[in-house]
């Protein structure tokens, strides 16, 4: 693969705020599981391998399973999930979508009934936040491992 650009080393500045980003997520009331099961699905849905496999491994680390992890993307077909994770994972899919019809009013009503109106918001700056990583990740063409 050809070599591109690295943000962090050519606009520092750039990378910085992103990792501001993610110090403020660190200070939210999301779990560290919920977060990790957000990354990951974004980043499936986006085909971003490089974010794939490092939160694939951080969610093993937090204690999440494989089995888990290897039915995120047919998260609706099984019981593994909780229904607060299920909300979190369709807010993920409708916001990594969102020229199909953004969050939709289902769900944000669903996602009412499990989080105060800060857990929600927190849960979308999650969800922007991979977004925003993946992007990079994808257009600068980082590798998985590395």
């Amino acid at each position: 693969m050809e070599k591109r650009v690295n943000i962090n080393e050519t606009e520092p500045q750039a990378f910085k705020a992103m990792l501001a980003l993610e110090g403020y997520l660190a200070t939210s009331q999301i779990s560290k599981t919920e977060k990790e099961l957000i990354k990951i699905r974004a980043s499936q849905i986006n085909g971003c391998a490089f974010c794939i496999d490092m939160h694939t491994k951080d969610a093993l680390k937090y204690g999440e399973t494989n089995q888990r992890i290897f039915l995120l993307n047919a998260w609706r077909e099984t019981d593994l999930f909780t229904e607060k994770e299920k909300v979190i994972l369709s807010m993920t899919e409708e916001i990594t979508l969102i020229h199909n019809q953004g969050l939709s009013e289902t769900s944000y009503q669903k996602a009412v009934l499990f989080f105060d109106k800060n857990q929600i918001a927190q849960i979308i700056m999650a969800i922007v936040t991979i977004n925003a990583w993946n992007r990079i990740a994808v257009s600068t063409q980082l590798e998985p491992g590395k």
